[in-house]
């Protein structure tokens, strides 16, 4: 009979940010541009279809290029968590932060991306965050690629589907895990490495008008992420042999619209191409059904010898994941209704909820992905993603009272102490995101997920200020107890 309670003794409860999205500072001490930096603001959008929000195309970039301030591209400015990290950690640690999950923004380091040497005032930078983490107890999760790739190696190279960037990452993933060998024991190699596929600039530095086949550019660079991510996992192995890495895919699972084989068998297919990337990253190898997709859609997958072996010999520790959403597939989408959602859009679920921007809310889905996964894999799994945004309302008295998403985290929550009870490893749970930060999808600051507000508009106006909403407090209680209270 099991033992299990609950959420177990070491569990690792925390919350996430992104660079791109957070530190701002996008030209201080010498850093770079990136992608994520040629991403502008749009003041209409199409929630349905938001992937034309993070559109680039040769044109933006030349415009954006020419562009050097932060006004009017938020992840320029983000909420200035490079200057501002100290007060920020020490409102995690009040929290009760276990783990905080944060990227390190590659051109910080390479503003170049083929730099020679390293950048020591990015370097310098992250030491301070790492050494104020450690102050108060609190582990670093660290993503080293989200997408934050130096806009120089798009230029120069034409981002991931050119060969010689895997080198260039791999110089810059060594580096950090070097310096940072004895304070950063958790490591991710790419955030939603699927991403590449679903939105090939922001999660490889593709741009569509320069290929004649732009799905081929996307898998080559997928392919050279998936041996890079390797790589840097052999190394890192061998730099400190107590590190653990991970994986991270953005788990979109697909439910079908009916009982119709057809559907049936089209939901089965979607998911398949959801999990290819945990699939190569934690079996260490491309699944069969790739094969026919390929040769029926003309791309030609170029691999140099040893990368077969170098996939399989090099799987990751542990699969994290983000989950906001479950999707519907079906043969005929013509008789549904569309949602939107993060990158994506999907058929309407007639038994979901969804908020302002389309996405269907779905806690059991998370219970399902967690047992499926371990099912599948059984490796720890970590969900290092999973929030509510909403716009938040400043009341007279200076409170913020976010109620729905305390509802939302606590629906989630227990699912996934459901699944645990299950039998499912899961090692952690990091909050999207712990503070108000810059939208990776829509550049918005009003679509906000923290539980701790940051006073700036859509704009970039405003005082910066943090405080504190309703459900600092119950998140905070929520870890004291270790997910016992979550009332």
């Amino acid at each position: 009979m099991s033992t299990v309670k609950g959420f177990p003794e070491h569990f690792l409860w925390g919350g996430a940010i992104a660079a791109n999205q957070a530190e701002g500072a996008f030209d201080a001490d010498g850093k770079g541009l990136s992608t994520a930096d040629m991403v502008p603001y749009f003041e209409k959008k199409d929630y349905v279809n938001l992937k034309e929000l993070m559109h680039v195309t040769s044109e933006s970039i030349e415009k954006a290029m020419a562009h050097k301030s932060a006004a009017g591209y938020p992840k320029r400015y983000g909420i200035d968590f490079y200057h501002r990290y100290k007060e920020d950690i020490a409102l995690f640690a009040e929290l009760g932060f276990k783990v905080f999950r944060l990227s390190i923004n590659w051109p910080r380091i390479f503003p170049n991306g083929d730099d020679a040497q390293p950048n020591e005032a990015g370097l310098q930078f992250y030491d301070n965050v790492f050494d104020e983490l450690r102050k108060y107890n609190i582990e670093p999760l660290v993503t080293l690629s989200h997408y934050e790739m130096p806009m120089a190696l798009v230029l120069k190279y034409g981002g991931w589907a050119n060969r010689k960037v895997v080198d260039f990452y791999v110089k810059y993933a060594e580096t950090v895990m070097n310096r940072y060998k004895d304070k950063v024991k958790y490591w991710l190699t790419f955030n939603e490495i699927n991403t590449t596929l679903i939105e090939p600039f922001t999660g490889g530095g593709i741009v569509e008008d320069r290929y004649d086949n732009f799905l081929e550019a996307s898998y080559q660079a997928l392919h050279h992420q998936f041996v890079a991510s390797s790589m840097a996992t052999k190394l890192g192995r061998e730099i400190n042999p107590e590190f653990r890495i991970g994986c991270m895919l953005a788990r979109m699972i697909h439910y079908p619209a009916t009982s119709s084989p057809d559907d049936v068998h089209q939901a089965l297919v979607d998911n398949q191409f959801n999990l290819l990337h945990t699939d190569v990253q934690v079996r260490g190898e491309y699944p069969p059904f790739l094969a026919r997709y390929f040769e029926e859609n003309g791309i030609h997958l170029i691999k140099e010898p040893g990368d077969d072996q170098l996939l399989r010999e090099n799987t990751v520790d542990f699969i994290s994941f983000s989950y906001y959403t479950s999707l519907v597939s079906t043969v005929t989408p013509e008789k549904y209704g569309v949602t939107g959602g993060n990158l994506y859009s999907t058929v309407k679920n007639p038994h979901l909820e969804r908020n302002e921007w389309g996405w269907q809310l779905d806690p059991v889905g998370l219970r399902t992905v967690l047992k499926e996964m371990y099912d599948r894999y059984r490796i720890p799994l970590f969900i290092v993603e999973n929030g509510l945004g909403a716009r938040d309302t400043v009341e007279a008295d200076g409170s913020i009272n976010d109620d729905y998403r305390i509802d939302y985290l606590r629906q989630h929550l227990t699912q996934v102490k459901e699944a645990i009870l299950d039998g499912v490893d899961v090692m952690g749970y990091t909050m999207w995101g712990a503070i108000d930060i810059i939208s990776a999808s829509t550049s918005e600051m009003s679509k906000r997920y923290g539980v701790i507000y940051v006073d700036q508009d859509d704009q970039g106006n405003g005082t910066l200020n943090r405080y504190r909403k309703k459900s600092f407090a119950w998140y905070q209680k929520v870890i004291r107890t270790n997910g016992e209270d979550m009332l």
